[in-house]
């Protein structure tokens, strides 16, 4: 949408909420970023408790939490007149963490809901000769599908691959008077050159500083320094995996990511092993574990800290037919426990209500039930799948005075970041935004929301400036 995309109501469509649709008629003539998100998203309900989040999956997939299958409302047009000037940063391609997924599962979302405006993935999936057999699709495919999105889309020019972040801090004025030449000096900004925009780069305050820099081919590393006037924090939560906090957890056999699990079982580490492994976590990254350990006929431990009757389980808010694979491990944890058979079993065994006090060097691990009895086991190797936090380090304080609890380290589900819920806008830092994870919405189909509440506010703010934008000739809001 900064890039000049607008959405507008369908001609032929008609959304299944006659509210909602009677409003969108009322400015039929107008895109959804011109138009008031409030008095849109008022009375909408969903899986977001952003409201602006809840509105676009709706004009994008009318109903879908009931089971229909209903076309978006909207079509898209390109008016370049609304480009706004930004550049995207990121340490890999486009797909960000869906690239370093386990091949080997499934995703949770339906191909449909994961897809971008513009370009349908069953489309595309047919125009690459991928034969989808599910509504669920490999992270391979979701990957693939963003990385060629923006090619598509045209959207290259405002893309860094290979970019990593050092510093984001606001610009005092003091510093945002310094001789320009002096910061050039020591710090090259050639490979993150947007194509020339002098006129409408002027008009643009250096509310921010990012620092960084860009990893070449070579593996060289290239630091740059750029200004911008507003910055959206996008960066998800893969970066800091969760951790235990006990004794051992950083033995090189303790692992914290399915992806190193992963490459153990390919590289045949775990071939021919009679010690099972350890699967800490009652979460989908632990199902997705234990699967692929099952699949490979590696005995498992499973311990987590819940009750298996415990209603806040993720695997009773999933339907057994779309989902039978996580249902069959929810009931090997239900009926394998070690509380109904003191034994382990040979291919799995769960521990409900445990916790992991320690690992130690020859391989064994403490676990202790609610009770307080202890036990110890030999495993091969240990997985902690216990959730990921986003890693803001780049931000003074790692960003927690952002958080609704200041206090407190950001987290997705705890503590994100506050934000106004109709611009996206920190309400504790202006010109500083936020979407997806960071703000709860785990989901890709929700995070989208968030693009068209940052749209809309910059676009209301460049229109502000439209006098002064004709009177130096051209100009806009700059978002990184």
């Amino acid at each position: 949408m900064l890039s000049g995309y607008r959405p507008y109501l369908s001609p032929e469509a008609v959304h299944p909420n006659p509210i909602l649709h009677s409003k969108l008629e009322e400015a039929r003539h107008l895109s959804i970023v011109d138009q008031d998100l409030e008095y849109l998203s008022e009375g909408l309900e969903g899986r977001s408790s952003n409201p602006v989040a809840v509105l676009f999956d709706t004009l994008l997939h009318p109903d879908a939490d009931f089971g229909y299958d209903y076309p978006p409302v909207l079509h898209w047009k390109l008016e370049q007149h609304h480009y706004i000037p930004h550049i995207v940063l990121g340490k890999g391609p486009p797909g960000g963490a869906w690239h370093t997924m386990e091949d080997s599962m499934l995703t949770i979302s339906f191909g449909d809901w994961m897809e971008l405006p513009g370009l349908k993935f069953k489309d595309w999936a047919a125009s690459k000769r991928r034969s989808i057999k599910s509504d669920r699709v490999m992270p391979e495919e979701i990957a693939c599908y963003y990385k060629q999105y923006v090619k598509v889309m045209g959207l290259q020019k405002n893309f860094r691959d290979n970019a990593y972040i050092t510093s984001v801090s606001r610009l005092y004025r003091e510093q945002d008077d310094e001789d320009e030449s002096q910061v050039s000096e020591d710090i090259s900004t050639q490979h993150l050159q947007m194509e020339k925009e002098d006129v409408q780069t002027s008009l643009i305050k250096r509310n921010w500083e990012v620092r960084g820099y860009q990893r070449t081919t070579d593996g060289s590393q290239v630091p740059f320094c750029l200004f911008a006037e507003n910055v959206a924090l996008a960066t998800g939560t893969f970066d800091s995996p969760g951790r235990l906090q006990v004794e051992g957890e950083e033995f090189p056999f303790v692992f914290h990511s399915m992806s190193d699990f992963g490459a153990a079982i390919s590289k045949g580490k775990l071939r021919g092993k009679v010690d099972p492994v350890l699967i800490v976590g009652a979460g989908l990254s632990a199902a997705d574990a234990v699967l692929c350990a099952y699949n490979n006929n590696i005995p498992v431990i499973h311990v987590f800290r819940r009750r298996v009757t415990d209603p806040s389980l993720i695997f009773k808010q999933l339907p057994k037919k779309l989902y039978p694979e996580y249902h069959k491990v929810y009931h090997m944890m239900c009926t394998q426990s070690h509380a109904v058979d003191s034994n382990l079993h040979s291919a799995y065994t769960s521990f409900p209500e445990h916790r992991v006090l320690s690992f130690k060097p020859d391989m064994k691990c403490v676990l202790q039930s609610a009770s307080g009895l202890k036990k110890i086991f030999k495993f091969s190797v240990a997985l902690v799948l216990i959730g990921s936090h986003p890693n803001l380090f780049f931000l003074k304080d790692h960003g927690q005075e952002i958080g609704h609890s200041p206090s407190q380290p950001i987290t997705c589900k705890g503590n994100p970041i506050e934000i106004d819920p109709y611009t996206y806008e920190c309400t504790k830092e202006a010109n500083l935004f936020a979407l997806g994870p960071l703000v709860g919405d785990n989901f890709v189909r929700f995070l989208k929301g968030g693009a068209l509440g940052i749209a809309r506010c910059l676009a209301t703010r460049q229109k502000k400036k439209h006098q002064l934008i004709v009177e130096r000739g051209g100009g806009g809001d700059g978002v990184l």
